[in-house]
């Protein structure tokens, strides 16, 4: 193994010559904003259905309140991502992004504890998951370029641990500053003092840390990385332009078609909804019916009484609609001819996914639909379950989610405990069935959260969430790494979150419905529907396809 130094990272010279390992610490450095993000992200994931209830949001809203994290990020990343693939400044390629996204990062965490209404949070919530994910988007290129395909599982558990690290440390800070430093976690008015002082030093940690890989990395200049991925495929024995098969582009017909077929179902998915009423509940509330004058409560549906409760399953029917829009738009682009920019590149790009992707992308679906089912629920559902019905803004109530919070943070230690074991056990096994056995754990932790008897208990379900967790974050990055051009790593990088996302939408569209009419407002149990997610998603990760299972 070479080893290289800090300061010979981005030296050229490179033909002929594959790219040389990376010393550990190099790794770790290279990963270690990813503390900082996590740490970002982990007062969004695990605090702001807190926020909301706190500010006045019912059950039933807070999943479509959450639709800013996935809306976001698939507006940004793909843009990022191929934005990034075409920089090269006196900072690098990447890492321009994520200095940048930790500036705007940082300006909105200090300006979130200082909201007073719903709506403000809401607005608040967009702004800093647009500028996450800035941040976060050319991390998972940043090892791509970087690192060499046996180094690559490696680097990006190292990213998993720095996650589970910063996740740990964000979830737990509420808990912590009440405990620690003797800040009330009250609400009186609006939000509790710990909640205001953890967003404060949540700012400065994720600053610190992106701070470090942006000024102690490198990168390899754009001539450098070339000859290192031709470098790659004559070790292979193979052409440069073999060394990833890509489908063909879809001719202007082709976005044509894509994009009046995807329009006609969004329309129809909406007229159903519309037509059958799914976005109304029958009010059946015997003191909701008194008020509105009915004389017979029970027969509510003479009242005529209907609440619009679940306007969000629009959302699926406009994302399929909106996505046509955009093909057509694509095929008239195409039809001109000329040259490509950038909307008609990322359009084609998104066509011609390799067949790894796509094969990931469903593993995906399933693996991310499971976890923002436990980011919407978890909160009401294990205080629901376990506690009873508390009531937001009391004591009890803030009692209870402090130590839920907490309970993020056992997981993302989990997560950081186990980032180095999951390589070992797919050089044991292979790169899928790792995974595939993660993503079981995980169902069976999910699945607790129903069956244990008592909420002090609940740390042991947080332990298959850490287990899984690692894997996610890790393993289909590894695997996807090797099955991607080196060019397009970014703009890459970038669709595939688009399968971390369109899971999360469907989430925040369908597990309101879900949860208030299948399952009776009982919150508890969408975390069990994110436990047979996770098996369907686990059976799926063994028919992918891994170019490079290599640990």
């Amino acid at each position: 193994m070479t080893d290289i130094a800090a300061d010979q990272v981005a030296t050229s010279g490179a033909a002929g010559r594959l790219k040389p390992q990376l010393k550990f610490t190099q790794i770790l450095t290279m990963c270690f904003g990813f503390f900082g993000i996590q740490v970002g992200f982990a007062l969004q994931t695990g605090h702001f259905s807190r926020v909301f209830e706190t500010l006045g949001a019912n059950v039933s809203d807070i999943a479509i309140l959450w639709i800013a994290a996935p809306l976001t990020g698939l507006i940004v990343q793909p843009i990022v991502g191929y934005m990034s693939d075409r920089t090269w400044t006196g900072m690098g390629r990447r890492r321009p992004y994520f200095f940048w996204g930790a500036v705007l990062t940082t300006m909105g965490l200090f300006i979130m504890p200082n909201v007073s209404a719903l709506w403000m949070a809401a607005g608040m919530l967009w702004i800093l998951d647009s500028s996450l994910n800035i941040t976060m988007e050319p991390f998972r290129a940043y090892v791509g370029d970087m690192m060499s395909e046996r180094q690559r599982t490696l680097g990006y558990a190292a990213q998993s641990f720095f996650i589970g690290a910063g996740g740990t440390l964000g979830s737990a800070l509420p808990w912590m500053l009440s405990n620690w430093f003797g800040l009330s976690s009250t609400a009186e008015g609006a939000l509790p003092e710990n909640i205001q002082m953890m967003f404060y030093v949540g700012a400065v940690l994720l600053f610190l840390a992106v701070a470090v890989t942006v000024f102690t990395g490198k990168e390899y200049d754009p001539e450098t990385l070339a000859a290192y991925e031709q470098a790659e495929a004559e070790a292979k024995g193979l052409h440069l332009d073999a060394m990833v098969p890509m489908p063909a582009a879809p001719s202007a017909s082709g976005f044509r078609a894509i994009g009046l077929s995807f329009l006609a179902a969004g329309a129809a998915f909406a007229a159903a909804v519309f037509f059958l009423q799914l976005d109304y509940s029958l009010v059946t509330d015997a003191a909701a019916l008194a008020d509105r004058g009915c004389a017979t409560p029970s027969d509510p549906e003479s009242c005529g009484i209907y609440a619009s409760t679940y306007k969000e399953l629009y959302l699926l029917g406009g994302g399929l609609a909106a996505f046509g829009i955009l093909a057509l738009i694509a095929s008239m682009l195409k039809g001109r001819g000329g040259e490509q920019g950038a909307f008609s590149e990322i359009m084609e790009d998104m066509m011609r996914l390799p067949k790894t992707m796509r094969q990931l992308a469903i593993v995906q679906f399933f693996s991310w639909f499971a976890m923002f089912s436990m980011w919407i629920y978890l909160n009401r559902g294990a205080i629901s379950h376990h506690y009873g019905d508390l009531v937001p803004r009391t004591p009890e109530y803030e009692q209870a989610a402090d130590w839920i919070g907490l309970l993020n943070g056992v997981y993302f230690a989990v997560a950081a405990l186990v980032a180095f074991a999951i390589p070992v056990l797919a050089r044991m096994t292979s790169r899928k069935a790792a995974h595939a056995i993660c993503l079981l754990v995980g169902a069976l932790g999910f699945s607790s959260f129903i069956w244990l008897p008592s909420g002090q208990l609940l740390w042991i379900a947080m332990i298959g969430v850490g287990v899984v967790w690692a894997s996610i974050l890790s393993m289909p990055y590894a695997i996807l790494s090797n099955a991607l051009p080196a060019n397009k790593m970014g703009i890459y990088m970038g669709i595939f979150n688009f399968f971390i996302v369109i899971p999360q939408l469907v989430a925040a569209s369908i597990l309101g419905p879900v949860v208030a009419q299948l399952f009776d407002g009982y919150a508890i149990y969408a975390l069990g529907l994110g436990s047979v997610s996770f098996v369907i998603a686990a059976a799926l990760a063994m028919w992918v396809d891994d170019p490079g299972d290599i640990a």
